[in-house]
């Protein structure tokens, strides 16, 4: 389903805040079939990001290291 969601583990530096929930509300307007900036600000799925974003840096905390860097650079990570 989010198959252009980029990995964010083992990159070197670690994510920032802003590439997890960058991550995150990719992640809800897909599962949500939310296309408009408009639907994007309402309460719920303003929450549903917070809550995919914390749950997403959690996990990337406590999982170990990497052998090898994700093969792709996040989008806030290019030029």
């Amino acid at each position: 389903m989010c198959r252009n969601i980029t990995p964010l583990r083992g990159l070197q530096p670690p994510a920032t805040i802003d590439e997890v929930a960058a991550a995150a509300r990719q992640y809800v307007r897909k599962v949500a079939a939310v296309s408009t900036a408009g639907q994007m600000a309402t309460p719920a799925i303003e929450r549903a990001i917070e809550r995919v974003a914390a749950a997403t840096a959690d996990l990337l905390a406590e999982l170990p290291p990497r052998r090898n860097p994700p093969s792709v650079v996040p989008p806030l990570r290019r030029r």
